[in-house]
């Protein structure tokens, strides 16, 4: 896939900074509940290409924002992680789901542009983290 002309590629990989309330707290939820490897510095899983963020002490409370709900959509999303194809994704799902996270959407399948399925799960501050994909298993 092109987005605007062949060009070399320049960067290698992104992370999501978070505000925390409490760093402490997130470290841990981010560790047993999302499988990330967690140092002071950033929380990861399956590398830096994966899903990677970058969790800072808020100030105080008011700093924390996680994103509403944008027009026609279930939740807020802070971030978005797409998954190679829908045994994975379910995968994810039912680990997230057993290690006790809020679940906010559950799976469910979009078809125009897809299909394409996905569901939500929000961290201790409300930030949503959404996974989703095509299915690359379908014949």
């Amino acid at each position: 896939m092109s987005f605007i002309g062949e060009k070399r590629k320049q960067i290698g990989s992104s992370l999501t900074v978070l505000l925390v309330n409490d760093l402490e707290k997130s470290k841990k939820w981010y560790s047993d509940v999302l499988g990330c490897e967690v140092t002071d510095w950033w929380a990861v899983r399956d590398g830096l290409t994966g899903i990677a963020f970058k969790l800072l002490q808020a100030a105080s409370p008011e700093d924390v924002h996680p994103n509403r709900a944008g027009v026609g959509e279930k939740a807020g999303w802070n971030v978005y992680a797409y998954v190679e194809n829908w045994t994975e994704l379910d995968a994810l799902y039912d680990e997230f789901k057993a290690k006790g996270a809020t679940i906010v959407v559950e799976p469910w399948i979009y078809i125009p542009g897809g299909p394409w399925k996905e569901f939500v799960i929000e961290d201790p501050d409300g930030y949503g983290i959404a996974f989703g994909g095509v299915d690359t298993n379908e014949k």
